[in-house]
């Protein structure tokens, strides 16, 4: 624009100046004159437009790049916003969601239990009113009894009167007798009463004798019968769901591709874990499934509960699997005392250690010949209450005795000594009564039996190990040659802890990095290897790795 004015101002300024040449030259110059300023301006002002013209194209062209560039820019940081915007809602998405499924597994683990507590309030009534009918019956049965008691007493009272009227003729008869004998054999009074007593003696031993041997032989057989009564009546009245243990447990995945996440680069990931939980995680070709191996229950579910919410998460690294195991088992340590507490309920005992508790709920995690031990304790008191009770012993003792006879086995693998000794020694130490102690110590023979409701507890545990069914064998030849691999690792000096691993044909231990040098974790593992061999049978061959570890931890500020 500005161009186009100079155009024009200097056409007039030309005009302005042939004006006044031509008035000076005269007309007809003045005449060329302007013509040639005309045509000259003319072609000043074509050739200032025609350059107006090519800077404003330019001007338009730079313009319309540099409007292109801002739009262009505009929509990238318009993508990168969107983008991250998109992120932060899918992580607060996924929060929420993690969020939602744990409430619900709460919620659903509460729902479960509230579900387990009413059945079991309603057996509980169920089996207070078969108690109380019992307790009719058993009323009635002894005011019968007693009724009885009262004729056999009027009759014995009768026998009695009757017996010393015959004493007295018997003295009669004996008086006239020996006086006849003292006549006719011309013994002395004395000397015949001698006589007659000793015949008499002999008489009454004889008779004594074939009635002493015929109510022994009733007795006999009367207390088999009986016997057999109280444990069929008490087996009929006990049914219980019977799971066999077993050594793996599956962790279903999402997808074939989460095995790669699970092993982790070099296998950094499964071997913090394997470190972690010290069990063996199995990834074969089993589609969208691992499987975790371990004889030890409670590492089992550790490892399995870890597995799934690691995969559940995403975020599979050592430092994450190390913050989720240790979490889960502290969730684990409650789950024992909430295991206990729910046994204790169901069975009406209370006034319980805090301790044995703990003790109770390990148990939970405790198999036996494949028999969990925890169900089978508490089959063991509900079957020595029923024998209790069929004999007329304490009832809630028994109960007691039957659920504690196996508390040892909570701590075996801790303490020297057979787990009968053993969990008699914890029960006194925590104030148990001396009929649940002797219950403990003498149900395997170890000690004498002091308590009918000790009796009732050991019948009771034979009969849950008898039932058909109950135990397996092999399974606890197997944990307790795995259990001896452990203990034998963890008895040398500087070992902090032994995980036996891959069905007992490794083992690996980890040492206290400031007692065990490089040199020395060698000879370790070869006097390992050595005692292993000398107090372990073993097929094939067992491979010991000892692992030597030093971390160094400090925080930014």
């Amino acid at each position: 624009m500005e161009l186009i004015l100079v155009a024009i101002l200097a056409i007039l300024t030309g005009l302005a100046a042939g004006y006044v040449v031509g008035m000076r030259k005269g007309h007809v110059e003045r005449e060329e004159i302007e013509r040639k300023v005309k045509e000259e301006a003319k072609l000043d002002a074509e050739r200032i437009i025609q350059k107006a013209e090519e800077e404003a194209s330019e001007l338009k062209a730079k313009a319309e790049k540099l409007l292109q560039e801002a739009r262009e820019k505009f929509e990238e940081m318009k993508r990168q916003a969107l983008l991250q915007a998109k992120e932060e809602v899918l992580k607060e998405k996924e929060r929420l969601e993690d969020e939602i499924r744990e409430k619900r597994r709460e919620l659903s683990e509460l729902e479960r239990r509230l579900l387990r507590r009413e059945e079991f309030l309603d057996k509980r009534e169920s089996s207070l009113d078969k108690r109380e009918e019992n307790l009719d019956k058993r009323a009635e049965f002894l005011e019968k009894l007693e009724a009885e008691l009262e004729e056999k007493k009027a009759e014995l009272e009768r026998l009695e009167a009757e017996l010393l009227e015959k004493d007295m003729k018997v003295t009669q008869v004996l008086e006239e007798e020996l006086r006849k004998l003292e006549e006719i054999a011309g013994m002395t009074k004395e000397e015949a009463q001698a006589e007659l007593m000793r015949r008499m003696e002999e008489e009454i031993r004889r008779d004594l004798a074939v009635r002493y041997k015929k109510m022994e032989e009733e007795f006999e057989q009367n207390l088999e019968k009986r016997a057999k009564k109280i444990l069929a009546t008490t087996i009929q009245r006990l049914a219980t769901d019977v799971v066999a243990e077993t050594t793996v447990a599956v962790v279903d995945l999402p997808n074939n591709e989460m095995k790669g996440r699970i092993i982790g680069r070099e296998g950094r990931n499964i071997r913090a874990f394997e470190l972690a939980t010290g069990v063996d995680l199995i990834i074969d070709d089993t589609p969208e499934a691992v499987t975790i191996s371990s004889f030890d229950p409670v590492r089992r579910e550790i490892a399995r509960i870890a597995l799934e919410r690691l995969v559940a998460d995403g975020r599979i690294h050592p430092a994450r699997i190390e913050e989720v195991v240790e979490k889960v088992k502290q969730e684990i340590d409650q789950e024992i005392i909430a295991a206990a507490e729910e046994v204790l309920f169901e069975l009406g005992i209370d006034n319980v250690h805090q301790e044995l508790k703990k003790l109770l709920g390990k148990l939970k995690f405790r198999t036996s010949y494949g028999q969990n031990v925890l169900q089978h304790v508490k089959e063991v008191a509900y079957l020595a209450g029923m024998i209790a009770a069929e004999i007329g012993a304490d009832v809630q003792l028994a109960k007691r005795a039957g659920l504690f006879h196996d508390i040892g086995k909570a701590v075996t693998h801790e303490v020297e000594g057979s787990h009968a000794l053993i969990g008699a020694d914890i029960l006194k130490k925590y104030g148990e009564p001396e009929a649940v102690v002797n219950a403990a110590a003498a149900h395997h023979g170890e000690a004498e039996f002091t308590s009918l409701e000790s009796v009732c507890a050991a019948t009771a545990d034979a009969l849950s190990a008898a039932r058909p069914g109950a135990r397996r064998e092999s399974l606890e030849a197997y944990i307790k040659r795995i259990e001896k691999l452990e203990s034998i690792a963890e008895s040398f000096p500087g070992v902090m802890k032994a995980f036996a691993i891959q069905a007992g044909r490794e083992v690996r231990i980890m040492v206290e990095p400031d007692r065990i040098t490089d040199e020395e974790a060698a000879f370790l593992a070869h006097q390992i290897s050595r005692k292993i061999e000398e107090e372990v049978q073993y097929p094939g061959q067992i491979k010991i790795t000892v692992i030597r570890e030093t971390r160094a931890v400090d925080y930014a500020k």
